[in-house]
């Protein structure tokens, strides 16, 4: 069945206490003793009542104060039936409590119950019940007839501001409790991408570290299966070492990227460049700041561009240049051709897939193929 304002209840968040300040929840349960001590009050005041009956209608007192906690708890759980069964024990307490004299509970049970209702039922159920309940206030109540109509009217805009504030407050709740979901959330989804970051740079170092390593070990092998000299065999595996060792670092190299600690990436290219026969870098523009992702990609896509050099076009010249533009910083990395390798098959590690993927994540875009002379690798990603 739809729901509408007639029909609904207020919400779990409205009738529970969840939200309420510690000076209003003390407020309350002052309220709840003073009327019980009130009640109780009237029960052993009465002087047309002998001792038995002043402890039977404290009893009355008792059972109404565990009925109208029964009728709070009904309400919480949205239980209509029950509800309304309580509501009427309690008006049923109070005119068993005017039949036997003890007008006073029974007047404050009455204005209890049209208060409750409408606090905490649909307004369809609420409004009968209130309307029931202040009508035997109003056909008890010995007051003129103005203070009674002041009375009942008070009692019921008090039940419908109670009803409003409590909405407000469920609202409230309601808004944080998704507030704070959607922090959760937020936070699961950056631990997740730092995780998938860490994981992208680790085995980025790997594949290119292990390639690059992979190239002479299988160079070693050709040379012991051909009856090489020794010495050409041990350049390829101290070679393999070194790729190793620089493997090593370019792991705590890139581990002091994801905590913030990059070298500058016109540095790190001299180096790279150092190490490479033929090779040299060139940087134009102004130098621009690029975020930790966008500097790791430019380096691993130079890193893996010089590896397929040595693998694919031994003796080749090579000119990386870095190009810093407004809006974007192109790394060109161009080499002049030279005689195949006969390694070129060794490895797969990181390749131009790889490279191309790495740069699309960061919204840029990756271009490698032949020219006029060799071969040339083109990547360009946001500044």
């Amino acid at each position: 069945m739809t729901e509408n304002a007639w029909t609904r209840w207020p919400s779990r968040e409205a009738l529970g206490r969840a939200g309420t300040s510690r000076p209003r929840r003390l407020l309350a349960w002052i309220v709840r003793l003073l009327v019980l001590a009130l009640l109780l009050w009237s029960a052993f005041s009465q002087r047309h009542v002998g001792l038995w009956g002043a402890f039977a209608a404290a009893a009355g007192v008792l059972l109404a104060a565990l009925v109208a906690w029964a009728f709070f708890q009904s309400t919480y759980e949205h239980r209509l039936l029950p509800s309304l069964g309580f509501m009427g024990v309690l008006l049923g307490i109070a005119v068993a409590a005017e039949a036997t004299g003890f007008t006073g509970p029974a007047l404050l049970i009455w204005c209890g119950c049209g208060v409750g209702a409408l606090e905490r039922l649909p307004l369809g159920a609420a409004l009968p019940v209130t309307s029931v309940a202040l009508a035997s206030y109003s056909a008890v109540n010995n007051d003129v007839w103005l203070t009674t109509a002041a009375t009942v009217a008070g009692m019921a805009l008090a039940g419908y501001v109670l009803r409003l504030d409590a909405e407000a407050r469920g609202s409230a709740q309601r808004l944080l409790a998704q507030e704070r979901a959607a922090r959760a959330a937020e936070a699961e989804s950056a631990a997740l991408a730092e995780r998938a970051r860490i994981a992208r740079e680790i085995h980025d170092v790997l594949a290119h570290s292990l390639s690059a390593q992979l190239v002479h070990l299988e160079a070693a092998r050709l040379l012991i299966e051909n009856g090489a000299d020794r010495d050409r065999i041990l350049e390829r595996v101290v070679a393999a070492r070194g790729m190793a060792r620089d493997g090593l670092a370019e792991t705590r190299q890139a581990l002091s990227a994801l905590r913030g600690e990059l070298t500058p990436l016109e540095d790190f290219l001299a180096e790279l460049v150092s190490t490479a026969d033929g090779a040299e870098v060139t940087v134009t523009g102004e130098r621009r700041p690029l975020s930790a992702e966008a500097s790791q990609a430019v380096r691993r896509v130079a890193q893996e561009a010089l590896t397929n050099v040595r693998k694919h076009a031994q003796g080749a010249k090579v000119a990386v240049r870095l190009a810093y533009s407004e809006h974007e910083v192109t790394l060109d990395v161009r080499d002049s051709g030279g005689r195949p390798g006969e390694l070129g098959g060794a490895g797969g590690g990181y390749g131009l897939l790889g490279m191309r993927e790495r740069a699309e994540l960061l919204g840029g875009s990756l271009d490698a193929g032949p020219d006029e002379e060799g071969f040339v690798v083109t990547l360009k990603v946001p500044v």
